[in-house]
């Protein structure tokens, strides 16, 4: 099975430390949505188009900028080209100022079947920070909606590790939010990118980013958190309550297929008969997109070598962990004698658990996934 994502890259305004490509020209969207479909269409009859979609995924960029009648018409093209007769996961990003019920019905109406909500916090002082389009209020109404509309899968995404952010501060966003009994959030340390307003902040003194020891404060302040309340970490990043795991965003851990549509998309193939796998990119540039056919970007041979440290690295990350047999048959690797001391002293330390078939780090692990990993890969 295959995921599918596809890019939608506008925005109302820029977050302080968005780095993904977008663009604030709206205006563009008619065009846009036609080379979009044009390159959907392109697929008609290739080795992409009768494999079954497991899930579609709309990312951003502020996919919610697009009507629901346009979100029909982008599954109407997708259905007639790919097969999506058993896609258990149809999820579009959301920002809170965008939705109202009428809007989350038109979703529901074209086949959405789960929202993921740009909530990042509820403070008035660090949504201005942040530079997001919504306010308070905006989050608090839209995750009511989403609740009286029945949307009965959806996720939230939280940044925490802010400048001046207390674990008070960060205690009342998670309070806030458990309030509306989520199944599923998403919460990252802020990351500063050196080309966003952030970075530019940051390297003028402007801005002070917390330390070390406050972001591992609110690492465990949020992982007990959410524990208590029956979120579980799945995955360094992200929680859920049992059922209710990302199907798309766990096929790309797992080296699962995925076809990327849009300008910046990525897509990934490995054929099961091959010791190279592929991965490429769409050109993160809209006018050359809407102008012409997608042109590949950054074309990637992977070895089994590549595949299988990058497997270790992702699979690392998630409380499932992998198996050894799993090493051996797919990627063609076993662990070596230094890293099974390593292995073994990080086991000693209580960091990870392994017992020669199947190997995954503990919760205090995960605190130190990182660095963990690049010490047995290194070995």
């Amino acid at each position: 099975m295959i995921g599918i994502y596809l890019h939608i890259p506008f925005c109302r305004q820029a977050c302080t430390y968005c780095d993904f490509f977008f663009t604030t020209r709206g205006g563009l969207k008619p065009a846009f949505l036609k080379s979009l479909t044009r390159e959907i269409s392109s697929y008609r009859d290739s080795e992409w188009s009768s494999v079954p979609v497991l899930s579609v995924y709309f990312g951003g960029g502020t996919p919610s900028r697009l009507t629901g009648d346009e979100f029909t018409s982008l599954l109407d093209a997708l259905g007639a080209v790919f097969n999506l007769n058993q896609a258990v996961e149809i999820t579009v990003e959301v920002n809170p100022d965008d939705l109202t019920p009428d809007y989350l019905r038109q979703l529901k109406q074209a086949g959405v079947n789960r929202l993921s909500v740009g909530i990042q916090t509820f403070s008035p002082e660090r949504l201005r920070f942040m530079n997001r389009a919504h306010t308070r209020e905006h989050a608090l109404q839209c995750l009511r909606m989403i609740r009286e509309e029945g949307f009965h899968s959806w996720t939230a995404d939280l940044i925490y590790g802010n400048p001046g952010q207390t674990t008070d501060a960060l205690a009342e966003d998670i309070e806030t939010l458990l309030d509306f009994d989520p199944p599923h959030i998403s919460a990252y340390a802020l990351t500063i990118e050196p080309h966003t307003r952030l970075g530019s902040m940051v390297r003028k003194k402007l801005v002070e980013p917390a330390d070390d020891e406050l972001v591992a404060e609110h690492t465990d302040l949020l992982v007990n958190m959410l524990a208590g309340a029956g979120v579980e970490r799945y995955e360094v990043s992200n929680f859920a309550r049992p059922g209710h795991e990302a199907v798309h965003n766990s096929a790309y851990w797992s080296h699962q297929n995925y076809l990327g549509l849009g300008p910046g998309a990525h897509s990934f193939s490995w054929k099961p008969d091959e010791v190279h796998a592929k991965r490429w990119s769409n050109k993160p540039h809209l006018p050359e997109y809407m102008e012409k056919s997608p042109n590949p970007h950054e074309k990637e041979d992977l070895t089994i070598d590549q595949l299988a440290t990058e497997r270790l690295m992702m699979g690392l990350r998630t409380s499932e962990g992998l198996t050894v047999v799993e090493l051996e048959q797919r990627y063609r690797y076993s662990f070596s004698s230094a890293q099974q001391v390593k292995i073994l002293k990080f086991r000693e330390e209580k960091l990870l658990n392994y017992d020669g078939a199947s190997i995954r780090l503990t919760g205090m692990g995960m605190l130190v996934a990182d660095r963990i990993t690049l010490e047995i890969i290194s070995s």
